[in-house]
C-alpha cells in the first residue's frame, strides 16, 4: 500500500500505459483522478472520478484543478501521461499539425503544472512526466514529437529547481516502444505486421517492446515516497535503446 491515503491524477488514462498507472496505483491504495479524451472510462472503478476534456484547452485544465480541489482538497501526485505522436517528414508538415503535435505534449503539460502545483499539500508532491525515448533522441518522421518530448524532459528539469523550496519532485519515464493498443493497431496496418514487428524489436537490445505494467512500475516508483530524494531525474525504460 505504498500510495494510501496519497490523491493522484493520471492523465490519458484511457487506454496504454495510463491504464497500467491507475491500476498499479489502485492496486497501491491510492485515490485517483482520472481525465482523457473519451467520453466514458470502461476501466474506472466506482471510486475513481473520472472527467473527460481536452488538456490544451486551459479553461478545462482550470475546470479540471476545481473540480479536484472540491472533490479531494489536495492532490499528491500527477502523472503526466497524455500526448499525440502524429508527425510526418519536416519539410511536407502543415505548420497546424505541427503546432497540435507541441501544444498537445508539451504546452498542455505546463498548463497542469501550472494549475495543480497550486493544490499539492504543504508536505509536498510529485508530478511524473511520461516522456519518450525519442525525447533524446531523433529519428526520421519524428521531428516535431522528439522536439515535444524533448521539451517536456526540459519542462521537468526546470520546474524541479523551481518547485523544490515546496518539496514537490518532478521527474521522467522515458519509455521505448511499448505494446499498448496504439502501437499494436499501428502495427497491424502495415502489410505484414509480424514482419515489422520483427525489425522494430531488432532495433532494441532486449529484442522486444516493453509492456504497459513495466513503464507504470517505473512512474510507481517516482510516485511514492521511494524516490523521496529523487527530482529532476530521467529514467529511460527502454531495452537499451538509448544506451548506444
Amino acid at each position: 500500500m505504498r500510495l494510501k491515503n496519497v490523491t493522484a491524477l493520471v492523465t490519458g488514462a484511457s487506454s496504454g500505459i495510463g491504464q497500467a498507472v491507475s491500476s498499479h496505483f489502485r492496486r497501491e491504495g491510492g485515490r485517483l483522478l482520472l481525465t482523457g479524451r473519451k467520453e466514458r472510462l470502461d476501466s474506472a472503478q466506482p471510486d475513481d472520478l473520472y472527467i473527460p476534456g481536452d488538456l490544451n484547452d486551459e479553461t478545462f485544465v482550470e475546470h479540471l484543478a476545481k473540480q479536484a480541489a472540491e472533490s479531494f482538497g489536495t492532490v499528491d501526485v500527477v502523472v503526466l501521461n497524455h500526448g499525440l505522436q502524429a508527425d510526418g517528414p519536416l519539410t511536407e508538415m502543415a505548420c497546424d499539425d505541427a503546432r497540435n503535435v507541441l501544444e498537445s505534449n508539451l504546452l498542455s503539460a505546463f498548463l497542469v503544472m501550472k494549475h495543480f502545483a497550486p493544490l499539492m499539500p504543504e508536505t509536498g508532491g510529485s508530478f511524473v512526466c511520461v516522456s519518450s525515448r525519442l525525447g533524446m533522441v531523433g529519428m526520421a518522421g519524428q521531428v516535431l514529437y522528439s522536439a515535444a518530448k524533448g521539451g517536456l524532459i526540459m519542462l521537468a528539469k526546470g520546474a524541479a529547481i523551481e518547485l523544490a523550496p515546496r518539496n514537490i519532485r518532478v521527474n521522467v519515464v522515458a519509455p521505448g516502444l511499448t505494446a499498448t493498443p496504439i502501437i499494436e493497431a499501428a502495427f497491424q496496418r502495415r502489410p505484414d505486421p509480424e514482419a515489422y514487428r520483427r525489425q522494430r524489436e531488432s532495433t532494441i537490445p532486449l529484442q522486444r517492446l516493453a509492456t504497459p505494467e513495466e513503464v507504470a512500475d517505473a512512474v510507481l516508483f517516482f510516485a511514492s515516497s521511494e524516490s523521496s530524494y529523487v527530482t529532476g531525474s530521467v529514467l529511460t525504460v527502454d531495452g537499451g535503446y538509448t544506451a548506444g
